[in-house]
């Protein structure tokens, strides 16, 4: 495994125990500032409205896995395939599941951290 399909794994694991945490800000530092989001049913949006998205589910609990299936790096790009189930929690209500697989695309930063640039996710609920 290359140093930077090594980095990129980690990035993914630090997002899921970020989400879990609530961490937003570390959530949000993984995310180019020119991220587009696609998922069903709505029009893709950027990092201001999953930043305001986030802070709107700060008393809802989170938890998760994230089983990486595909990580192709070509010099400072990368893709990523991965296998999610979240189950949200929120106060006073029924945990909802969710499942399926997200597509990303990702940028290798001057620094060398590695951000997501696009993201398809295709969660659906689940039981």
């Amino acid at each position: 495994m290359s140093d930077d399909e090594r980095a990129i794994r980690n990035a993914i694991q630090k997002w899921m125990a970020a989400s879990k945490a609530g961490d937003t800000a570390t959530v949000l530092a993984l995310l180019a500032d020119d991220v587009i989001f696609m998922v069903p049913g709505r029009e893709p949006f950027g990092k201001e409205a999953f930043a305001t998205a986030s802070q709107g589910m700060k008393d809802v609990l989170m938890d998760g896995t994230a089983d990486i299936r595909e990580v192709t790096v070509l010099g400072d790009w990368a893709w990523t395939r991965v296998y999610l189930t979240v189950t949200i929690s929120p106060p006073n209500a029924k945990p909802v599941r969710h499942a399926g697989y997200t597509l990303s695309i990702w940028r290798k930063q001057p620094d060398g951290a590695w951000v997501i640039l696009r993201d398809a996710n295709l969660l659906t609920a689940s039981e």
